[in-house]
């Protein structure tokens, strides 16, 4: 159950809202965010909800028999439209498109990268400088400074930055520089960091586990919804399965899924999803295809000397063809 607060309900009013849910047994669970308040409950038997409903200081109340209830399309039936300033937009009909290496790797790379993304009016930018890496003798990001230079000359570009967050002690030090926190798919139930995450104004895009099922993934969504962050976006790149012929299984099943569960934006991420350059492009449009909200793909300069996914990295010349074919494909989508 989700009780959706008046912006001006009264203490009184509150005070007797919550006597009311213990009356029921109901154990009630308080969650602000930016935009509203609400209160959580989970009845252990059935009543008449017009006995909550029509209590002062309520604007609307639903039932929500999912685990995961604040980011369930069930009682928001309008999508999520995740608004990062500039006319930069994820989620409704325009499509969302992020671009850029793997790794940051120097600050002639951003400067290189950057006006590529100008030249085809890509806003997003996408980029590593914590790297979680299998080998722990790989490169692993520039940190900070690395940041801290992608960050300088994107915003002197109008250009979004989104990049990974590892752990909890990261997130203060990196807040100033990031327009969007992604979650990679080694800490998508990382609880403690969607916690973190939860508790700041900025954007969060969840990767789905690499074992990870829907339900899990939303699970995490609403660990940073329930700490008061509604700016969530939702990321299929792929699950690991029996197959060896590529890297991972996209599940492009899972994009109208979600769509159909969660009010939230989803982007598709074709790069990891089957980490072949030379099928990329076909995945992402797919993707669109299926519904997605937006793509990410790893993009490079000369992507043979990439110092991290160089094999599912697109050159420029491949990526200013698939971000036409994109635009195209959405506009067809938009239509049906």
């Amino acid at each position: 159950m989700i009780i959706q607060l008046s912006n001006n309900i009264s203490t009184e009013q509150k005070g007797a809202l919550i006597a009311s849910l213990q009356e029921l047994k109901i154990q009630p669970n308080e969650v602000k965010t930016q935009f509203k308040n609400y209160i959580i409950g989970i009845p252990k038997s059935d009543f008449d909800i017009r006995l909550i409903g029509n209590m002062d200081g309520i604007d609307d109340i639903h039932r929500v028999s999912d685990g995961y209830k604040l980011v369930s399309k069930k009682w928001k039936t309008n999508r999520t439209i995740i608004d990062l300033g500039d006319e930069v937009t994820i989620g409704g009909n325009e499509l969302a498109i992020m671009s850029g290496p793997c790794s940051i790797e120097s600050e002639a790379q951003i400067e290189n990268t950057v006006a590529h993304l100008l030249k085809n009016n890509i806003k997003i930018m996408r980029g590593g400088v914590y790297k979680p890496r299998s080998s722990p003798y790989a490169f692993r990001g520039l940190g900070m400074e690395g940041l801290k230079l992608f960050y300088q000359h994107c915003a002197e570009n109008g250009i979004k930055v989104i990049t990974e967050v590892m752990q909890v002690s990261q997130v203060e030090e990196m807040l100033p520089y990031v327009d969007v926190f992604q979650v990679g798919a080694r800490n998508s139930q990382n609880f403690n960091l969607l916690d973190v995450l939860g508790k700041v104004d900025k954007p969060v895009m969840i990767k789905r586990g690499m074992s990870g099922t829907i339900e899990e993934l939303l699970a995490s969504a609403e660990y940073v919804f329930s700490n008061g962050n509604e700016k969530i976006v939702l990321c299929e790149r792929g699950i690991r399965t029996y197959e060896n012929a590529y890297r991972n299984t996209l599940d492009l099943n899972a994009i109208p899924i979600l769509k159909e569960k969660s009010h939230l934006p989803v982007i598709v991420d074709p790069s990891h999803g089957i980490g072949l350059r030379q099928h990329v492009a076909t995945m992402a449009l797919a993707g669109v295809v299926a519904g997605a909200d937006g793509v990410i793909v790893e993009t490079h300069e000369q992507p043979e000397k990439a110092f991290s996914d160089g094999q599912q990295t697109l050159y420029y010349e491949q990526a200013e063809k698939l971000y036409a074919q994109l635009k195209q494909t959405k506009d067809l989508v938009n239509t049906f």
